[in-house]
């Protein structure tokens, strides 16, 4: 029995399948002894067993073709990064823009005032003067 035979049941229009198969010649052919070893997952562990028989009756639906935007998924994805970019934001305690800003996301810029003085507010917001870096002047 040939080791390949426990892939006879895949789609060998697969990327993947065609990956293998070429590095199993490639290798075979350069007097590599392969051999393959089939480990079946799920054995006799019921909540596994219950997903498996699960998944395979849903084999037999119907698949019904739906068109969906990109644009339904914006809001999703918005939400997943800005969840992700929060963790990352929370391990920052020990950062004064941390205390300043503990949450992350969109600022609301005040639309009455110039670039430069939206600037200057926001160094003041954290601490960030020409006072910091004159230490002479602080006294």
């Amino acid at each position: 029995m040939s080791s390949l035979q426990s892939i006879n049941g895949f789609n060998l229009d697969s990327d993947l399948v065609q990956k293998f198969l070429k590095d199993y010649i490639i290798l075979a052919k350069n007097g590599k002894n392969i051999v393959l070893c089939w480990i079946p997952s799920h054995v006799r562990i019921l909540g596994n067993e219950k997903a498996d028989a699960a998944a395979k009756s849903a084999l037999s639906l119907s698949v019904t073709p739906m068109k969906l935007p990109a644009t339904g998924m914006y809001p999703r994805i918005t939400k997943l990064i800005s969840d992700e970019w929060q963790e990352v934001w929370n391990c920052c305690t020990g950062n004064k823009l941390h205390a300043t800003k503990p949450t992350v996301g969109y600022y609301k810029q005040k639309t009455c005032l110039s670039c430069r003085d939206s600037a200057l507010l926001n160094r003041l917001r954290i601490g960030h003067t020409r006072l910091m870096h004159f230490p002479t002047l602080r006294r």
